[in-house]
Parts: C-alpha cells; structure tokens; sequence
C-alpha cells in the first residue's frame, strides 16, 4: 500500500483530495448509427475510414479522468488501461501513438507538485508495456488547473479487417463481461478507512481492516489490467460487437451497444459478477442501489462483448488461462430479437462474488 512519507510527501496526503468528481469522462450520441465503416462520437472511440487509403481507417480516442485512488504510480496505471480500453473495444490492439494528458492541480505546493506528477508520468509509462503501444509515449505538458485530471490520447491507423464494429449483435448472442464490477465501492470503502469516518465504522460492523484491503486489492488488480488479450480472443472467437465499461455502468453501456446495433435487439442481463465484498459493503453503507441495479460507475472496466454461445464458453475459458487465472470473464446476459431496441435487468438476477 502507499505510503506517502516513503516519497517525501507529508504523511496524511491524499491524492483523492484533489478531485472533487470521480469517473471519468463519456460522450454519448447516435450521430454515427449503423455505419459500415465509420464510428463517430457515439461509441468508445472514432473510426475514421482514410479517403485516400481506402483499406485503412484511423482509430482514436480521448479519455480522462480524476483520481480514485491516492497512489500516483497506480493512478497512472489504471488511467493507461482505460484510454487503451476504448480502442480495444473495437478489436484494435496495436497502437500507434499514445500521449497522456495530466494536468497539476494549483492547489498543490511546489514540492509535492514535483513528487507526484512524475510518480504518474512514471506508473503510466511502465503501463504502456507489453500493451501493443509503438513508439514513445509523448507528453507535451502539464497543465495547472484546480483539479488533478488523468488521462490520454490513443491512435492506431489499421486495416478494416482488425476492426471490429460495434454494430453486428445478433438475436442468440450471449454477453461476455472480461472484468467484476464496484470499483467505485471498492476504492471508496479504502479511502473512508483512511478517513476513519462514519461509512468505515458501518463497515467495521460486519466487516475487518482486512477486508476492506482486500477488496481494494482486487478492484487495483482489476483496473489495471489491459484488456488487450479480451480484444485479441475477439478476434479469434469472431465477436459480433463490443463496448467497454466505465462511466455509464454496465446497463448504461449495455444501452448504448443496443441502440447501435444493425438490428432491434433487447439486450437481457442476467448476471452481476461484483468485486468481493463490495455488495455487502454497498448495504452496510446505504449505497447499493445502483450496484444492485447494474448501473454503478465504474473505472477501466472490462469489455462487454457479444458472442455465439459456443465461443462464449471458450472465451472464458481461455480468457482465465491466458492471464494465469488472475482475471475472469463472465458471461453475464444474451440478446433477443426485440421490436425496439432495449436494455433490461432480470427479475431473478443472480449475484457473483468475484476474487481476483
């Protein structure tokens, strides 16, 4: 865990407290709807088909967001994982160009400016290992502003046919979901701790100082881990369409691949897979509705991705074996052939404790 005085901070900092909103950015409009080739702002990112080179299409997205949790080096990991995730949303899984954008908020003093900006250049840097990123990571400037923003620029120029548009779900498809849910919870659980307020003493009630950390563990495990390999079996598993999870929830972007689709299709979920201990602690604390309901905030979250039953299965499966059983993939919902487009949660939903 962080420890602030290690790097020369004072000793209750708290990058936490330099953000006033938390999640992160999500731009939401159909202006692009059932386009072949081109995606505007109405999904993850852009895809641009190249006029003058007809079998390329530019891939990109912008993304940030403030901070959740106080570790500067994990900050930037988690902020590096979910820029990439909108273009591995769309089966793209080697980048171009990446170029993170951060800015200083004016109230820090100089020196604790100067420890923890690099700490986060530092965490997203390393971050770009091993993530299909060419070339080096470009960071212009810093900019001072009153809050702390995270976050960044990613751009592939690829083929049509590693792309996977977002747009071809059918009637029979299952929904794969590569990452739990409550990541809000999680790490906010950990900061009440630090804060030894009223929400951690309702905690305490039912739950330890070990089980919080544990489950701040497992949501950092979870929101740092690229979700590059769940693009590459995309591929492998031929995926029909695929969205990733963050600021809207998992329903909120379930909608929105819906309204997307070719063909009118109701996209039924079934299953809520959840970080460990978090519904508990969501009910101990009042605040379960929308973690109950599917529609929690969420940060770098998992692909939701629709496949035949078959592939779905083996996704999962090999989607355990390639990360080493430290991530899984759930199938969570399917989709039906519908008059109007839809999104909806089962009456019987089942809940799934999830340990990474």
């Amino acid at each position: 865990m962080f420890q602030p005085e290690e790097h020369g901070l004072e000793a209750d900092f708290r990058l936490t407290m330099f953000s006033t909103l938390r999640g992160g950015t999500e731009i939401v409009s159909n202006t692009a709807k059932n386009n072949d080739d081109y995606i505007g702002s109405g999904m993850d990112c852009a895809v641009i088909p190249l006029s003058r080179h007809k079998q390329y299409s530019l891939v990109q997205t912008v993304d940030f967001f403030y901070p959740l949790v106080d570790d500067p080096e994990t900050m930037g990991r988690i902020a590096l994982a979910n820029v990439l995730s909108d273009v591995f949303a769309v089966g793209v899984t080697d980048i171009d160009k990446v170029e993170m954008l951060i800015s200083s908020p004016s109230n820090l003093t100089d020196k604790q400016r100067d420890i923890v900006v690099p700490l986060i250049m530092k965490g997203f840097q390393r971050a770009t290992e091993d993530s299909g990123c060419y070339g080096n990571l470009t960071i212009k400037n810093v900019i001072v502003n009153p809050w702390c923003i995270i976050g960044g620029i990613a751009t592939a120029v690829c083929r049509k046919q590693d792309i996977i548009l977002p747009s071809n779900g059918r009637a029979g498809d299952v929904l794969v979901l590569t990452k739990p849910l409550g990541t809000q919870l999680a790490t906010s659980s950990y900061i009440w701790q630090k804060e030894k307020n009223e929400k951690y003493q309702s905690i305490l009630s039912a739950l330890s100082d070990v089980d919080i950390e544990e489950t701040f563990q497992i949501a950092i495990n979870s929101m740092t881990y690229l979700n590059r390999n769940a693009a590459l079996l995309m591929h492998k598993y031929e995926a029909h369409a695929a969205t990733d999870v963050t600021g809207f929830g998992l329903l909120g972007h379930a909608k929105n691949l819906a309204e997307f689709q070719k063909q009118q299709l109701l996209f039924k979920i079934h299953t809520l897979p959840i970080i460990k201990n978090v519904l508990k602690i969501g009910q101990l604390v009042g605040q379960n509705t929308k973690l109950t309901a599917g529609r929690a905030v969420e940060t770098s979250g998992g692909l939701l991705i629709c496949l035949l039953p078959e592939a779905a299965e083996q996704f999962c499966q090999e989607f355990e074996n390639v990360t080493n059983g430290a991530q899984k993939a759930f199938i969570v919902g399917e989709l039906e052939e519908t008059d109007k487009s839809a999104v909806i949660l089962s009456d019987n939903v089942e809940y799934i404790e999830v340990t990474l």
